[in-house]
């Protein structure tokens, strides 16, 4: 039998630059669309969502926007951070899953620590050698 593990969910606080596999819980604040090309069938909505540590934009794309209604309480499952112009923002590709929970979440958002607003910028770190524990 396959062991199942169970999902480890992490606070918005805790999102990393270039990190993936993140399973939280948060609130959408706001949706706002930024691409609708109907003929490309590409619709992208910049959504902000929030949770008791902090807030983030997501990257919501087509079918996912439905989901992302100001309100909607979603569990994102295997997410990932993208950048964008050394932002970082919340995205669900493919490998991921965006569900809408039936009863709102009980906690309290903290709109005042936006990790969207915090600036990266990415260095090429050459790796190192790894030091020898004496």
């Amino acid at each position: 039998a396959v062991q199942l593990r169970k999902p480890v969910f992490t606070t918005i606080d805790k999102l990393l630059p270039q990190t993936h596999g993140h399973n939280l819980t948060a609130r959408v604040l706001s949706a706002r669309a930024v691409l609708d090309k109907p003929a490309a069938r590409t619709r992208v909505a910049e959504c902000l969502v929030a949770d008791p540590t902090g807030t983030v934009l997501f990257t919501a794309r087509n079918g996912q926007i439905e989901m992302l209604k100001p309100g909607n309480t979603v569990i994102f499952r295997n997410a990932r951070i993208d950048m964008f112009k050394d932002t970082m923002r919340l995205a669900v590709d493919k490998w991921g899953l965006i569900e809408v929970v039936e009863e709102p979440a009980g906690f309290k958002v903290n709109e005042d620590n936006n990790m969207s607003e915090i600036e990266y910028e990415l260095v090429n770190v050459p790796p190192k050698k790894q030091e020898r524990k004496k």
